[in-house]
């Protein structure tokens, strides 16, 4: 009997242990939450943690996500954090609830250290302010945990003078049905308040502190959102200047009339976003500068967004790829940027290509969150539209897209061009320093592989038997597309109607109307770029440069 009443107080111990540690958890974030909004919203724990898993995870992990998940894997990720949280904060509960609440309390600590390890491990770390709001949440989750657990156990310890009680003597009253009943009464009562454990006290406390750990998360979200809103207004105010070079207006006969064919000109909306930023930065442009400085830099300087905006802006229709972009993927599109010559400003600081004596093959890009970019310096000056963009399609960029200025290369995959966020050029060799990705293996140097895509139909469409109409994209930025081909199932190679050719560093739009049969058949593309060169059938995974193979769909002709 006596094991039956110590399991089943083991029991009720269980859930009072699991909600206090659960509640320890949400104020230690709610508390953290408050401490970075007055410090800075990025050193907050689950961002510092979530980019020190994003830094570690293998290349081959990270494409997985985001084949799997797209542009929602960050959030995926957040989540599983969360999840990760509130297990341990119960198996803690649990813990300290069993008669170790020092050492549940001092779990709850461990977890702050390992966030201020995080967040002073970060590139954009500031100093050991970036410590405190993971010091601040742990301190308050533990002095939670180690109070909602007392109550517990507090209660749990018997009523004053009720373990003085004689049991009654055989025979006595006390073995009738009605004095039964109210030794069972009796037992239930005590349960209530001094017997078992006090559950009015304790969720009257668990209120209370769920309430307060609101107040704290609400005020830091409320602190972090005056921060980003200078940023929102900076944007909003800004005005952005009528181009000295304009981009002509993209022919009609570059923009094909076939339905399910991607857009010519990619909506900022519907413009892919791929990176490592768990929280979008939000940069106040009036308190943004961009330094230029390293190797061969004989006249370095800084310039702030006005002074960006005073020089002559060229306005270019450019295409952008993301090395992650499987065969046929989503990761492309193509946009109308303004912005400054990037050759022209390097060359104002006295830089010089190699090719013309200059010292410094790698240009070293930095963002406000600590990212780095490496590109080749000869790419960036050999008369291509390098930019620094302050504008995408009519307007200043968006914040997900780098606003108040990103970096473009075309010709090149972004994450050895497209820094978004940008505050710093560096001049310096590939021998000399390796960037975030080539440290993750990689490569230097990444140009732009020829692609194409089908857009319609999709795979395993069901058209119906007749002329059905093929029709996608093709890019080879910096080079231009040559040729599409479209090829049935085995049958020979097919040439596709070209849409008219805006630029070499665009995407081209194709079409091929197809006279289908009925049945299963498998619909394959290829593209020959301006040098030339044929799309390679040889499949690759994007690591270590870019995908590679020839994209194809299968669809059912009823």
């Amino acid at each position: 009997m006596r094991g039956v009443t110590r399991s089943r107080n083991s029991i009720l111990r269980a859930a009072p242990g699991a909600l206090a540690g659960l509640l320890a958890a949400y104020a230690a974030l709610a508390v953290a939450e408050l401490v970075a909004g007055a410090v800075r919203p990025a050193a907050g724990p689950v961002t510092v943690v979530g980019g020190v898993v994003i830094d570690r995870t293998p290349a081959s992990v990270k494409d997985f996500a985001i084949r799997t998940f797209g542009e929602n894997d960050k959030a995926v990720l957040q989540f599983g954090i969360y999840v990760l949280l509130a297990l341990s904060a119960v198996a803690l509960g649990a813990l300290a609830v069993s008669g170790r609440r020092r050492a549940g309390a001092a779990g709850v600590v461990s977890f702050g250290i390992v966030g201020a390890a995080a967040a002073l491990s970060r590139p954009d770390s500031t100093g050991w302010g970036d410590a405190l709001p993971s010091l601040a949440g742990a301190v308050a989750g533990a002095g939670v945990l180690y109070v909602l657990v007392g109550r517990v156990i507090a209660a749990e310890a018997p009523a004053a003078g009720s373990a003085a009680v004689e049991p009654p003597a055989a025979g006595s009253a006390a073995d009738s049905p009605a004095a039964g009943s109210a030794a069972s009464e009796v037992s239930v009562g005590a349960e209530g308040s001094g017997g078992g454990w006090n559950r009015r006290g304790f969720l009257g406390v668990a209120a209370v502190t769920a309430a307060a750990a609101t107040g704290a998360g609400t005020l830091g979200r409320f602190l972090a959102g005056r921060r980003g809103r200078s940023a929102v207004a900076s944007r909003d105010a800004l005005a952005l200047p009528a181009p000295a070079s304009p981009a002509p207006a993209v022919p009609s006969a570059s923009r094909l009339p076939v339905a399910g064919i991607s857009a010519f000109t990619t909506p900022n909306h519907d413009f892919y976003r791929v990176d490592t930023a768990l929280v979008v930065p939000r940069v106040d442009a009036a308190a943004w500068a961009l330094r230029i400085h390293g190797r061969g830099v004989s006249r370095p300087r800084t310039y702030t967004l006005d002074q960006l905006l005073a020089r002559p802006l060229v306005e270019r229709d450019i295409t952008l790829a993301c090395v992650s972009n499987e065969v046929g993927g989503p990761y492309v599109g193509n946009a109308r940027w303004l912005g400054v010559p990037l050759a022209g400003l390097l060359a104002e600081c006295g830089v010089r290509p190699p090719s013309r004596g200059g010292t410094a093959d790698q240009l070293v890009s930095r963002s406000v969150d600590g990212m780095t970019l490496g590109t080749p310096v000869e790419d960036v000056m050999d008369g291509r539209d390098a930019m620094l963009a302050v504008g995408m399609n009519g307007e200043p960029l968006p914040f997900e897209h780098g606003f108040p200025v990103r970096m473009l290369v075309p010709g090149l995959y972004g994450y050895v061009s497209a820094c978004k966020w940008i505050e710093d050029i560096e001049l310096t060799t590939f021998d000399a320093y390796d960037p975030y990705w080539v440290k993750r293996d990689w490569a230097r140097r990444a140009p732009v592989k020829t692609q194409s895509r089908i857009d319609t139909p999709r795979p395993f469409a069901r058209p119906a038997a007749g002329t059905v109409m093929v029709a996608g994209v093709a890019w080879a930025q910096h080079r231009g597309i040559e040729r599409v081909e479209v090829r049935i199932d085995d049958g020979p190679w097919q040439a596709a109607d070209l849409a008219a050719q805006n630029t070499v560093d665009t995407w081209r739009q194709w079409s091929f109307p197809w006279r289908a049969a009925p049945g299963g058949h498998t619909v394959t593309v290829r593209a020959t770029d301006g040098t030339g060169a044929v799309q390679t059938e040889r499949r690759t995974r994007t690591a270590p440069d870019g995908a590679s193979g020839r994209h194809s769909v299968f669809v059912t002709v009823l």
